[in-house]
């Protein structure tokens, strides 16, 4: 009997050899495309990827993704990128993985994705220089780059992170479907760079992807449509799984902390609440409370607002147009957020100068205007805060849910208001420090600081509860950074808002030596300061950016 040779397995040089043969799809695009040259035009193939006529009443344009032909090649986010004159690091189209099912029949399905030009675009709705615009045709909506500032709110509306911020020309920017291009017939870059046609321009009628959205039906891992009705149309032959999740759903790291944005909110805050507990301060201690003593908390709360509202210009992209910001006053709370402010300052800066003015001490009438000065002032400072709180509740984030961020600002602006008028009246105005003291108005600024501190304090560790859950919530995801990545400041947080806001002025309640006290209040101030700022640091970089599927490299 003759033994035939057994075949010898391939070296692994032969297996990569024969797997380079196999060519991508974008590489068989090209080389039909090479091949044809001049004879074969692909006009027709690319006009059958966009409608051939206008959206009717009702309709509008719309993404159309094929899942089962998309491989998740990039060709759309090059093309996308070429033709747009993007920068180095700008994308407008991205592509994402989803992954599920089980071990025995594991599922995974790549996701092209851009911006899906919302029936109800939450960029436009919260910009407050009107620099969006919903063509009332084609449904597109437009960024105009002209109008932007560059204060990036549309980047926290946006559940799907479509615009993207662009630092060297200070503006926001993002996809306008190459409405250009279909203007004249042509298809939009990345359906025409698609080797696999998996994307194309449709015509979808408004009602349908407002029934869509009532019945959540977009697509798995990505945020809930309800909110602002995408129009995207994502579809496949095939069953997803209902386990389907974004390949960097566990993925945990820290947001952008925003700086310029921490220092404003806390500063804001510290100012109202100086200018309304110095208030309550002046109407309870009477004449005993004394002019320089009053003159000095409202100055110096002043002070802090200015510094705010500066602090504030360092997250526009273009400062010199933020006089824009009162255009989106009808629907933007930011808009409002930064009229308040203004009004505020405007309205406190009248009410310190005005104690210069010798009418103001000696006229009944001109001292009664002057209190309603100061009321109207503390009114729209309270009104403000809430504006801030609304800022962020309404990108509808659930980690900046309006009662969480409400609690929050309010505290803040309680404790540092409490911090500021005890450290001025002990400190910057000792010819009144032990009137002061004396009234019985210091101990009940540290009673009420000590209580909001602890409140406060007792919010935040709360956090931590969360590392028992077994979803991977929102709130687990803050407690991961804030024992992980954030360990090291949050601990440093505690122990300041603990010092400054419930030992310190423990300590004061039951010292009777002015030049203790006068320690113990810059204490107090510089702690509790120092521990608001790195809390509203938290605030952003604990909150999970809300985006589509992501975790394709």
């Amino acid at each position: 009997m003759i033994e035939r040779p057994q075949p010898v397995p391939p070296t692994p040089l032969q297996r990569l050899l024969a797997e380079q043969q196999d060519m991508t799809a974008v590489e068989r695009f090209s080389l039909h495309h090479d091949a044809a040259g001049d004879n074969d035009s692909h006009a027709g193939t690319y006009r059958d990827l966009i409608p051939l006529a206008a959206p009717q009443a009702g309709q509008q344009y719309a993404f159309e993704v094929d899942l089962d032909l998309c491989t998740g090649c990039k060709a759309c986010v090059t093309g996308c990128h070429n033709l747009n004159g993007l920068d180095d690091g700008e994308i407008w189209r991205t592509v994402g993985l989803l992954h599920g099912g089980t071990a025995a029949r594991p599922a995974q399905q790549t996701v092209t994705t851009a911006c899906h030009h919302c029936l109800e675009p939450a960029c436009l709705e919260g910009c407050p220089v009107k620099a969006y615009e919903k063509h009332p045709v084609t449904g597109i909506v437009k960024h105009l780059d002209d109008q932007c500032i560059g204060c990036q709110y549309c980047v926290f509306m946006c559940p799907y992170d479509a615009p993207k911020f662009n630092a060297a020309l200070g503006i926001v920017r993002k996809c306008d479907m190459c409405s250009d291009r279909l203007a004249n017939d042509e298809a939009p870059a990345c359906v025409q760079s698609c080797p696999n046609q998996a994307i194309r321009i449709a015509v979808v009628d408004r009602v349908d992807a407002i029934e869509a959205s009532c019945a959540n039906v977009f697509l798995p891992g990505a945020p809930g449509p309800a909110d602002t009705v995408p129009t995207t149309v994502y579809k496949t032959a095939r069953a997803l799984p209902h386990n389907m999740l974004p390949a960097d759903f566990y993925t945990v790291s820290p947001e952008h902390a925003h700086l310029p944005l921490v220092v404003m909110l806390t500063l804001t805050q510290l100012s109202v609440g100086a200018f309304v507990l110095n208030l309550a301060t002046h109407r309870l201690m009477g004449s005993a409370a004394g002019r320089a003593l009053t003159i000095g908390n409202a100055v110096f709360a002043l002070f802090f607002g200015l510094a705010a509202m500066a602090a504030s210009t360092l997250h526009l992209g273009r400062p010199i147009y933020g006089f824009r910001a009162f255009l989106g006053l009808r629907t933007s709370w930011l808009s409002r957020e930064i009229i308040g402010f203004s009004l505020f300052a405007g309205l406190a800066a009248t009410y310190a100068a005005a104690f210069a003015v010798p009418a103001v001490r000696l006229s009944p009438v001109a001292r009664a205007w002057h209190g309603a000065l100061g009321t109207a002032t503390a009114a729209v400072g309270i009104a403000s805060v809430a504006c801030s709180v609304m800022v962020y509740a309404a990108t509808r984030r659930a980690h900046w849910r309006a009662s969480l961020t409400g609690l929050k600002f309010f505290a803040t602006t309680v404790i540092l208001g409490a911090a500021t008028v005890l450290m001025v009246s002990t400190i910057l105005t000792p010819g009144g420090a032990g009137r002061f003291v004396d009234s019985g108005i210091f101990g009940l600024l540290c009673k009420l600081l000590i209580a909001t501190a602890s409140i406060k304090l007792g919010a935040e560790l709360a956090v931590l509860r969360h590392l028992r859950d077994e979803q991977h919530s929102t709130g687990k995801r803050a407690a991961i950074l804030l024992t992980r990545d954030l360990a090291v400041p949050a601990r440093l947080r505690f122990a300041c808002g603990l010092a400054g806001g419930v030992v310190l002025p423990a300590a004061a309640l039951v010292t009777t030596w002015l030049a203790v006290l006068i320690s113990l209040s810059l204490g107090i101030f510089l702690l509790s300061l120092a521990g608001e700022l790195l809390e509203r640091s938290f605030f952003f970089s604990t909150a999970p950016a809300s985006k589509m599927p992501g975790g394709l490299e």
